[in-house]
């Protein structure tokens, strides 16, 4: 997996102060994506472990307290995105248990793969649905157009 960007302190994609990694790869190519540099899986940077135990890192660092982590894109879900995407937040979950996922999508919850929904499954809110230009609004919360959903699901 490749990533573009990663803040690890971010107060613009979800809720309180976050970490946020946009990651390499997307099929939908949304017109009117703000974010087209990171459509080809093959742009940006690799992720590597170290920028993984970085992630990690942050999110425990009790200097600057973060909410939880924010995976945009590109699209996490996207097929070259799933094994890495898993292992993080299977590692956020388990080492960073009172941090939160929040994952944007432009695959919808109902059609997900079970690959891809393995990785929701651990996520505790996926906002899905592509960005649509013509229902764009940017009066909404944590979202760019009204077709797109957030789901927000209750993890233990």
């Amino acid at each position: 997996m490749n990533y573009h960007q990663y803040h690890p302190i971010d107060v613009v994609n979800g809720p309180g102060t976050r970490c946020t990694l946009f990651v390499s790869g997307c099929e939908h190519q949304c017109r009117g994506c703000y974010n087209q540099a990171t459509w080809s899986p093959s742009s940006g940077h690799p992720f590597t472990q170290q920028l993984e135990d970085r992630i990690i890192a942050d999110l425990n660092d009790s200097r600057v307290q973060r909410r939880g982590l924010s995976l945009s894109g590109g699209d996490p879900l996207h097929p070259q995105n799933v094994a890495a995407i898993l292992k993080l937040v299977e590692r956020v979950k388990s080492e960073c248990p009172d941090k939160d996922i929040w994952l944007w999508s432009g695959y919808l919850l109902g059609e997900l793969t079970e690959a891809q929904q393995a990785i929701v499954d651990q996520v505790n809110v996926l906002v899905d649905g592509k960005f649509e230009q013509d229902l764009a609004d940017p009066a909404l919360d944590w979202r760019g157009s009204s077709n797109q959903i957030i789901h927000c699901f209750k993890l233990e």
